[in-house]
């Protein structure tokens, strides 16, 4: 990870005249949807890179500890061995960036990874994930007992009555309690973008969250109607961009929810390349929350040192 976020004091005259173009952002969506994607071994590259970036995620109510381990078994071997074999690159320690699972859960994975022999980083979910609608004491001392049990980043979700009722200074607030009761361990904050209402409060959410000292922001949590979309990433890009002009200090980007297919996390990398360039195309400041898509990059993988397509029992996923 990048050295922590420090944030800012609060200035309300940073979002006060703030209206987002919202034609101008749904063009460049389309753009970046309508662009065909690489091909052959550039395609295979580019997977490889984006099984780099990626949360591994479950956050189901009937996890258990024997499910949590083979998800950590597959962060850590995510693509069959002999595949990489073929492509040369079994030697370069791919992994996923890091494991995601509920506060209940960190036990489990960080002791799954240590006899794993490796160091991916575990992240929780927190502060009433997926609602946020819990007591603020309650989101605080969920945050302080996930990061006790060994979780390294902290996936906290707003309370978007704040954003919707326009209190930028209390949401300011609650987010920089949030990083004082995460310690060392990294904030990436959760804006539930398809709750939000408009592109424009979307661009004043991300930009208070990065005030406040958020290491990522991250677009949904994956149980909304409507999770990660482009128009969305393309607002919290530009907030990213216009935060770093201001302040020199890089934050993270983090689309969760509904990226299922390789092809779709081709379109994610190339829209980080164009809108924050090769410096944000590192684990460090972009990841994607996802649950299946390493299964169909996998699959696409096969195919490439194949030429066919594999069969379910192929591929076991965790």
């Amino acid at each position: 990870m990048c050295a922590h976020n420090p944030g800012t004091e609060f200035d309300l005259s940073w979002i006060s005249n703030i209206q987002v173009n919202q034609p101008a952002v749904l063009r460049r969506a389309e753009q970046i949807q309508a662009r065909r994607t690489v091909k052959k071994e550039w395609q295979a590259a580019w997977l490889l890179k984006a099984v780099t970036f990626i949360d591994l995620t479950t956050l189901s109510g009937d996890d258990t500890s024997s499910n949590i381990q083979r998800l950590c078994y597959k962060a850590k071997y995510p693509i069959r061995e002999d595949l990489l074999k073929a492509l040369n690159m079994h030697d370069k320690g791919i992994t996923t960036a890091a494991v995601c699972v509920y506060p209940a859960r960190v036990c489990d994975a960080v002791k799954a990874l240590k006899a794993a022999g490796c160091n991916i980083p575990v992240a929780s979910v927190a502060t009433g994930f997926p609602a946020g609608q819990t007591h603020l004491k309650t989101r605080l001392e969920e945050i302080r007992l996930a990061v006790e049990d060994g979780a390294t980043e902290i996936d906290v979700v707003i309370n978007r009555t704040l954003v919707l009722t326009g209190q930028w200074e209390a949401l300011y607030d609650e987010i920089r309690q949030f990083r004082k009761a995460c310690g060392e361990a990294h904030l990436k904050t959760i804006l539930a973008t398809g709750e939000l209402g408009c592109l424009t409060d979307v661009y004043k959410a991300s930009m208070i969250a990065m005030m406040a000292g958020s290491d990522f922001i991250k677009t949904s949590t994956g149980k909304e109607a409507v999770n990660a979309t482009f128009p969305v990433a393309i607002v919290m890009l530009r907030a990213i961009r216009d935060f770093f002009w201001e302040t020199g200090n890089k934050v993270g980007f983090k689309p969760a929810g509904g990226i299922r297919t390789a092809k779709d996390s081709l379109a994610w990398l190339s829209l980080i390349k164009e809108e924050l360039g090769n410096e944000w195309l590192k684990p460090e400041l972009f990841r994607i929350g996802a649950s299946s898509l390493l299964s169909d990059i996998e699959r696409q993988i096969y195919h490439q040192v194949t030429g066919r397509y594999a069969a379910y029992h192929d591929l076991p996923m965790s």
